[in-house]
């Protein structure tokens, strides 16, 4: 694997391997991506490969801009539209119909497609720099922690990757918030934009948080965001100390004590501070040779929703 930094002469380096077939991992405002040509399935299909991804899973796919945007979907409504010109560019993503042009590899077969367009400036100069959309999941095997770092994606991928642009850590921390406009304005995936926010434009959004085959849209399966290290969610001054000895901790603003290894997600009781450090800490619990992971809940308001989805579905693997 390539290690790239944002300088110019890197980012072009990134953008023509992505224009010659190649998979680039790249950081976003949410979490690090695994690029490849959204027009290209062969690409795309080394994505799949290298996540060990199900076909049935749909892909992100990122552009630079709105005429970018118009080669991707069609049909866009005067409701997008203004979702767009509000959240854009931002941790949005739009699940709207798609271009002919489009693969079915991208969409799993489906006629709609999942857009955004990506508010790191590193992320959006790739996607200029490459002229075409880029599909992009996460860049982290399926299923498991999704990486804020780098080296996360290298630790995580290995070889398997062309190259890595390192960002440094990502600000968001979490996945963007996924909408499905037709036929009724609904919520797709919690994300780094609280539904309350996106409410304000489209009105109460229908809930469709959940999926056992053929997702709508990607991170909506029951199962995902996973340490290898069982997680369960609990009322972390309700466990005894003598399960607490040889488990570890990620509280929301204070630590419970008598753990082997704890985090802090947010002394201040910051969400978005919280949500920034969830998958980083989480990482660290798990390389920490832990028998459990023990999760306090958190407030199910606003960006706790979206924290809550990640731990939910980490712990139903448990």
């Amino acid at each position: 694997m390539e290690r790239l930094t944002s300088t110019p002469e890197h980012l072009e380096r990134a953008a023509a391997l992505l224009r010659s077939g190649g998979v680039v991992a790249f950081p976003t405002e949410t979490v690090y991506g695994l690029g490849a040509d959204a027009f290209d399935p062969a690409a795309v299909a080394r994505i799949f490969e290298i996540k060990r991804r199900p076909r049935f899973d749909p892909l992100i796919v990122h552009v630079a801009d709105e005429a970018m945007l118009d080669a991707v979907a069609c049909d866009i409504s005067p409701l997008a539209r203004r979702l767009i010109a509000r959240f854009w560019p931002g941790p949005l993503t739009l699940v709207l119909r798609k271009q002919a042009s489009i693969p079915g590899i991208v969409t799993a077969g489906l006629p709609t497609v999942a857009v955004r367009m990506p508010a790191h400036p590193v992320a959006r100069e790739l996607v200029r720099l490459a002229g075409r959309p880029i599909a992009a999941p996460s860049a982290n095997p399926f299923g498991y922690l999704s990486p804020t770092r780098a080296e996360h994606v290298e630790r995580m991928l290995g070889d398997a990757v062309d190259a890595t642009i390192d960002g440094g850590a990502t600000e968001c921390g979490v996945e963007s918030t996924i909408v499905m406009l037709e036929p009724s304005p609904t919520l797709l995936r919690h994300g780094a934009i609280p539904a309350e926010e996106i409410e304000t434009i489209t009105g109460p959004l229908a809930r469709e948080l959940s999926a056992e085959s053929a997702p709508l849209a990607p991170g909506v399966l029951p199962y995902h965001y996973a340490p290898r290290t069982p997680i369960r969610i609990v009322d972390l001054v309700s466990v005894a100390p003598s399960e607490r000895v040889r488990a570890g901790a990620l509280a929301f603003t204070a630590p419970a004590g008598g753990y082997a290894l704890e985090r802090v997600l947010s002394p201040a009781g910051d969400l978005r501070e919280a949500a920034a450090r969830l998958f980083g800490y989480l990482h660290e619990l798990d390389e920490a040779g832990l028998e459990r992971i023990d999760a306090q809940p958190l407030p199910s308001g606003g960006l706790g929703a979206a924290i809550m989805d990640r731990l939910q579905r980490a712990s139903a693997t448990s």
